[in-house]
């Protein structure tokens, strides 16, 4: 098996964890240590309402899933350890199969994407493919198995965690053109993706003429290998709204939010022509965020995409409305 889970003991254990709780203002109510290596991501489980106290943290080679508990506890539920000691966890998401079966989906700088069962506790599968490291992989909330991965190796997989095949690869003649560092479903069309990378674009895919592929993969029983994985190479639409490094972008709608090093998150609308894909951008607003011009800092909003909070270097935390017009600045 190339993980376990192990208790938690007195070991030594990576980055820090910090709860905060919104009384007029957000506060510190609770931060817990877990060492010296640094964490990279965090995410809460937002597919199951049975779970939505639940979130799960990534770093070193290390996934960790904790429990809010009432008064601001946090409660830790399960440690998953990989074999490969020099493995870096960069990114992990929930999914679920078809039987609702609560999963963790890992990955990092050894492009291998780690499939958990969390309520045996086991490793199900290691998803290979990646030529290099993955930088984020994202979830379709409607379709909880389908989780879709971005990598250093210029492409983006969408995968589907349940009968474990690579259903697509975006990537090619029209594709990135360097490290892919984002990506993100459309929240309310399964069929639109939207991508950036370290070639400063930003692109949004539509798979609707490869779904009946997508079809075929949740009833998929030969080997995962044998499964007709289909290139995309080209995106429907590319922007270019920052001048350097876009190292994370999430849908707001229709409209989407997208970050580079200019020390602020844009909110833009894309305006999609009849033919071609290079397209018109829309700004419709800005959300300053001092001391955040180095790359690899993402952004995150909460479930309902009323509160969006970003860190800088200096280790501020920014909370802003993303909905409101004028920009809101909900707390620092």
């Amino acid at each position: 098996m190339a993980g376990k889970s192990v208790p938690f003991g007195n070991e030594p254990v990576e980055g820090v964890v910090t709860i905060l709780k919104k009384k007029r203002d957000y506060k510190v109510c609770n931060r817990m240590a877990e060492g010296k290596r640094p964490l990279y991501a965090i995410t809460f489980n937002f597919l199951d309402s049975r779970f939505f106290s639940l979130f799960a943290t990534a770093g070193g080679n290390r996934v960790t899933v904790y429990d809010c508990l009432e008064g601001g506890a946090i409660g830790i539920l399960q440690a998953y350890v990989d074999e490969d000691k020099d493995e870096s966890f960069y990114t992990v998401c929930w999914a679920s199969d078809n039987a609702g079966t609560p999963l963790l989906v890992a990955s990092g700088s050894n492009g291998v994407i780690r499939i958990i069962d969390c309520s045996t506790e086991n490793l199900l599968r290691s998803l290979l493919g990646h030529g290099d490291s993955v930088n984020e992989l994202r979830t379709q909330s409607m379709k909880p198995s389908l989780v879709v991965s971005a990598s250093k190796d210029e492409s983006l997989r969408l995968w589907n965690v349940t009968t474990n095949v690579c259903i697509l690869i975006l990537a090619g003649a029209g594709g990135h053109r360097n490290e892919v560092l984002s990506v993100d479903f459309h929240p309310s069309d399964v069929n639109q993706i939207a991508s950036c990378g370290m070639d400063n674009t930003i692109k949004i895919w539509n798979i609707k003429d490869f779904w009946v592929y997508v079809e075929k993969s949740f009833s998929w029983t030969d080997s995962p290998s044998t499964f007709p994985t289909k290139y995309v190479q080209f995106p429907v639409f590319n922007a270019l709204v920052h001048s350097n490094y876009v190292d994370c972008t999430r849908w707001l709608g229709d409209f989407i939010l997208s970050k580079s090093v200019d020390n602020e998150i844009v909110l833009w609308e894309p305006m999609f022509k009849e033919h071609g894909t290079e397209g018109v951008v829309d700004i419709l607003q800005k959300y300053p965020v001092p001391e955040c011009d180095i790359w690899f800092i993402k952004f995150s909003c909460d479930f309902s995409f009323n509160t969006l909070a970003i860190g800088n270097r200096e280790g501020k935390i920014y909370v802003w409305e993303p909905q409101a017009s004028p920009p809101n600045l909900l707390a620092k």
